[in-house]
């Protein structure tokens, strides 16, 4: 439909927000959750690392099926600890108000120099 408008990444966590809330034992979302935050993260972790795969392996289209789990893995994980996306779109705003070096540099002077 022309009027729809794009599915966007607040659509997705307010998915997951609902099925976190449902518990339902039929649901993907729910059952990673219930396994808790080390499972979250590792699955993210192995998203991840197949997307860094299909990149260097050119393949486009595992890329972008990659790409989306990794999105959904995030937001399962940010779900698992309670951190809103808004509070990353906040940080990534916050970012935007310099130079990639000099928030990196930034980050690094308050971490002690990594």
């Amino acid at each position: 439909m022309a009027d729809e408008r794009p599915f966007t990444l607040d659509d997705l966590a307010a998915i997951l927000a609902d099925r976190a809330r449902s518990g339902g034992s039929g649901s993907y979302t729910a059952r990673l959750l219930n396994a808790g935050v080390r499972t979250c993260a590792q699955k993210f972790g192995e998203e991840a690392v197949e997307a860094v795969l299909a990149a260097v392996g050119e393949d486009d289209a595992a890329l972008t099926a990659e790409a989306a789990d990794v999105l959904y893995h995030l937001l399962v994980m940010l779900q698992s600890r309670d951190i809103a996306l808004s509070s990353v779109m906040e940080e990534l705003d916050r970012r935007t108000g310099q130079s990639g070096l000099a928030e990196k540099a930034a980050r690094n002077r308050a971490d002690g120099e990594k």
